[in-house]
């Protein structure tokens, strides 16, 4: 069974910092790109940032220079380093594992709650 979990998320104030994790288990965690995603105010899911399985990382242009993703597959850990976080950044951030070949082997996990106070 796979499972994907989230830890990390809370309140801070305004130009502080928070960093996500998200740990998982049942997948070859090496295999797999892995993600950081937020919902949009359509209530679709965005890209925040991501790392493949080969270590190329994407951001979103509305984090880039202030959000760092990072990986540690002997941990199958990804890990998501928030600074310089704004009050428009407050959301539920999912973990997501894509397999690198397999694109439908696509797994969530359940979400955690950023909240940036002004």
């Amino acid at each position: 069974q796979v499972q994907l979990v989230e830890s990390g998320g809370g309140l801070v104030q305004a130009g502080g910092s928070l960093r996500l994790s998200c740990v998982a288990s049942g997948i070859t965690f090496s295999n797999y790109n892995m993600g950081w995603y937020r919902q949009n105010p359509g209530n679709q899911r965005e890209l925040v940032a991501t790392i493949t399985s080969g270590g190329s990382i994407a951001y979103a242009e509305s984090v880039k220079g202030r959000f760092t993703i990072s990986r540690d597959n002997p941990k199958n850990a990804v890990y998501l380093q928030m600074s310089s976080l704004k009050p428009e950044d407050t959301n539920v951030y999912y973990c997501n594992a894509m397999h690198r070949v397999v694109r439908v082997n696509s797994y969530w996990g359940q979400g955690t709650q950023v909240t940036v106070s002004s």
